[in-house]
């Protein structure tokens, strides 16, 4: 059976220790120290998030891999988008659970990087209240011409393995902030003549669309191949009325620590989050489960609240709407997220709803 869409998931590596996450919060911290700690911030909201199949797992265990491919498999996901950390000369965090991966061809389920290009500070990953001072754990550097090809050699064995997706016959590469890049097309031209050098097609790039932040023009121009929009600003300006109240909304939120919640019903979000944008032939919209941030942020989280597997369903349908004219290679959606438990958009099952996201995904796919 021929699925409607190329459903690609975010995949977050993040659920395993490492040194430096160590040294910065204690012993054995991962993304589950702060979804174990989230607390409810009003009457039915739904914290904390607790893992059901799968528990609170370690992705350093080939067993766990294995069954999360599965499972997306089994729902309709073509592929994970692993998050992956090059912050300048061959610094890099979290690749462990991608390069076992790579190095030991299991599982056997396709998948592609995205370039999460961003610092890590003490406000990336858990809430700001509990910090006196902003601490750089890792800064994104960009280092020119010599760092990026040393950037493209870690990635090329990864391009050429035939679990690679592919676009149009290129393998495709997200960046996640392009405008953060001061040489974004000196970055796309090198790693193009590379990637050819290699006996490869090319590179398909796609580019991270934010509403506040860039435009489709602009990351054209830049020379990226398509873009992922994401619509959450805009989602989110239109359901409190227009952007000025979004903003002020969120400055009264920011200055007063969360005096003033920034919570949203998902039902109201899914109304706004696809534009006719997402129609056009490069551009590939994002499905989203659900986000509430207060595992990360606390009271002063963006929340969208209300979310269920029949409204997820609905706007699966949306979505497969806006991209019913596009050609089968590009009829892409991304996912977000496979398991981006901190920020509550996640497909792996719960104990509040189990698999049931699951199915309606699968049932609206296939």
């Amino acid at each position: 059976m021929i699925p409607k869409a190329r459903v690609i998931a975010f995949y977050l590596p993040q659920f395993h220790p490492i040194p430096e996450n160590d040294e910065t919060w204690g012993k054995g911290f991962t993304e589950w120290t702060n979804v174990a700690q989230a607390k409810p911030l009003f009457k039915g909201h739904h914290q904390p998030r607790v893992p059901a199949d799968l528990g609170f797992y370690d992705l350093r265990l080939p067993e766990i891999r294995d069954a999360q491919a599965k499972m997306a498999q089994e729902s309709g996901v073509e592929g994970f988008m692993y998050w992956h950390y090059w912050f300048g000369n061959g610094k890099m965090l979290l690749e462990k659970p991608f390069q076992e991966v790579l190095k030991t061809g299991k599982p056997d389920f396709p998948f592609c990087l995205g370039w999460a290009n961003h610092s890590w500070s003490t406000k990336t990953w858990v809430k700001g209240k509990a910090l006196q001072k902003d601490k750089m754990i890792a800064e994104q550097l960009y280092l020119g011409e010599e760092d990026y090809r040393k950037h493209f050699d870690y990635v090329l064995p990864a391009l050429k393995d035939n679990r690679y997706i592919k676009v149009d016959g290129c393998p495709m590469f997200v960046i996640y902030d392009p405008l953060a890049i001061p040489d974004m097309k000196l970055f796309i031209k090198i790693w193009r003549d590379l990637a050819i050098e290699n006996g490869l097609k090319g590179i398909h790039f796609v580019g991270l669309r934010s509403g506040r932040t860039s435009s489709y023009d602009k990351l054209m121009d830049m020379g990226f191949d398509a873009l992922n929009s994401r619509g959450m600003w805009e989602a989110e300006c239109a359901a409190v009325g227009n952007k000025w109240l979004k903003i002020l909304r969120s400055q009264i939120s920011f200055r007063f620590r969360g005096a003033l919640l920034q919570k949203y019903q998902y039902k109201d979000i899914i109304k706004y989050l696809f534009s006719e944008e997402d129609k056009k032939e490069n551009v590939y919209p994002t499905i989203l489960p659900g986000y509430d941030r207060t595992a990360r942020s606390a009271r002063e989280a963006i929340i969208y609240h209300g979310s269920t597997p029949d409204l997820f369903g609905k706007h699966v349908n949306m979505a497969l709407d806006h991209i019913k004219d596009k050609q089968n290679e590009h009829k892409i959606l991304f996912l977000k997220s496979w398991n981006e438990w901190g920020e509550a958009n996640y497909m792996e099952p719960d104990i509040k709803h189990g698999r049931k996201y699951l199915n309606e995904l699968k049932k609206r796919i296939f």
